[in-house]
């Protein structure tokens, strides 16, 4: 099923995301599939999309870094970047502080995050707080801003929300906060500038 991004649309979506389903939405940086990340059997259904190895864990969205900050444990530097760049093209890897989500998303002890910037996701995360966000595209092949595209290549989900051509220059840059930042993809956002915050 394909929706529009208006009101109809995000209460469809959130309608999907509460029954268990998939759906795929536009971001800031290119079309996302998701589900709510404490449903198992949605999780198992994103990887049979993206045929993605299961040892590769997917990042949350948020509304905001207050929903985020429940999954997730901010540091001094991590809040820093959160409140420069969020909502924005910057995910965050940081220690998980939900342990439940630890074996649903089969993660290690850290977690990916992120607020992104479009009005649609926002509007079905005012509803559902979180959700898994990973690129809807088959893992290893690229990524989608052309709706169109995003459909012809990618199968399986529930609903999909369609926001239009994503006019981004990219994915989001990933910053993996230990002791030291260490940038895990660069994306739109450069470590220089990053690095301008400390």
């Amino acid at each position: 099923m394909r929706v529009r991004c208006d009101q109809d649309g995000i209460n469809i979506a959130v309608r999907t995301i509460k029954n268990g389903g998939t759906i795929v939405f536009p971001t800031d940086t290119v079309y996302g599939i998701g589900c709510d990340p404490y449903n198992q059997n949605a999780i198992k259904s994103i990887y049979q999309i993206k045929k993605r190895v299961h040892s590769k864990s997917f990042p949350i969205l948020g509304l905001s870094k207050k929903e985020l900050l429940e999954v997730a444990i901010f540091d001094e530097k991590a809040n820093k970047i959160a409140d420069k760049y969020w909502p924005g093209q910057i995910t965050l890897v940081l220690k998980l502080r939900d342990k439940k989500l630890k074996q649903i998303l089969n993660l290690d002890d850290k977690i990916a995050v992120r607020v992104p910037n479009n009005e649609c996701v926002l509007a079905i995360l005012k509803k559902c707080k979180l959700i898994v966000g990973t690129s809807a595209n088959i893992s290893g092949s690229q990524s989608f801003k052309d709706p169109e595209e995003c459909i012809r290549n990618i199968s399986g989900y529930d609903l999909f929300v369609d926001g239009g051509i994503i006019s981004s220059k990219g994915e989001s840059t990933v910053i993996e906060i230990d002791k030291e930042l260490k940038v895990g993809r660069k994306g739109v956002i450069s470590e220089e500038e990053i690095m301008e915050l400390f």
